[in-house]
């Protein structure tokens, strides 16, 4: 018998969190419900679940702190909720670690959609399947494997979420070709995001804190159009 994928539900609105609960257990997951910050980061060590949804405007520790504060221990994906739908509340939870962000109210259609959609980015590759076909890229200092969710850079294991690594993936393996940032939205996120273009600059942006440009390759920017992974030949 399959195990069932642990959502845990932080709001601090307990009707929303039930709603949310009924719809996702409907779809044979397992939820556990908290309503404030404290209790959030207690359940997380305690429940260790395989997604988080998290409301930002929590009681005592807000949802900003408490992804901040998982971030530190784990790459356990993460969705924030809130009714704020500010470019700038966006960009500060994608910049935090956030893997989606919605805005309230939601459909719940779509919320099932997406944690699904995060949480198939997460899901381990079997040692019993047959892969087809081995998808890594590697240059100098750098591989990039996507069958395995892995990325050595200098001869060091890199931590960072799917979506991060999939952009990185999906950049390297068109060496110099240059795409827009609706084309790295649509192939990246694979659903119609509601949101903002800047989720490709944020998630570039972390990207260049942990992959520095070599001399032989980099992430360059493209002025006025989006993004490449630039080789050259030295």
């Amino acid at each position: 018998m399959a195990v069932k994928q642990k959502i845990l539900i932080v709001d601090d609105d307990n009707n929303i969190a039930e709603l949310i609960s009924l719809y996702l257990t409907k779809e044979c997951f397992d939820t556990r419900i908290v309503n404030d910050g404290e209790e959030a980061l207690h359940a997380f060590d305690q429940y260790s679940p395989n997604l988080i949804l998290l409301d930002l405007m929590l009681p005592g520790i807000d949802g900003y702190q408490v992804c901040r504060e998982v971030r530190a221990k784990a790459n356990v994906p993460i969705i924030m909720l809130s009714a704020k739908g500010e470019i700038f509340d966006k960009v500060l939870g994608l910049e935090l670690g956030a893997d989606d962000y919605m805005i309230k109210p939601f459909d719940s259609k779509e919320l099932v959609a997406r944690v699904k959609a995060v949480l198939r980015r997460y899901q381990p590759v079997k040692a019993e399947e047959n892969v087809p076909e081995l998808k890594c890229v590697k240059y100098t200092d750098l591989v990039v494997n996507l069958s395995n969710y892995s990325v050595i850079y200098r001869g060091q294991a890199v931590d960072m979420p799917p979506k991060e690594l999939e952009l990185l993936y999906f950049l390297a393996s068109s060496p110099n070709q240059v795409f827009t940032r609706e084309q790295l939205l649509d192939h990246i996120w694979g659903y119609e995001y509601i949101g903002d273009t800047r989720t490709v600059d944020v998630h570039v942006k972390r990207l260049r804190e942990k992959i520095k440009d070599h001399a032989n390759w980099s992430l360059a920017t493209v002025w006025g159009i989006g993004y490449k992974f630039e080789v050259r030949d030295l």
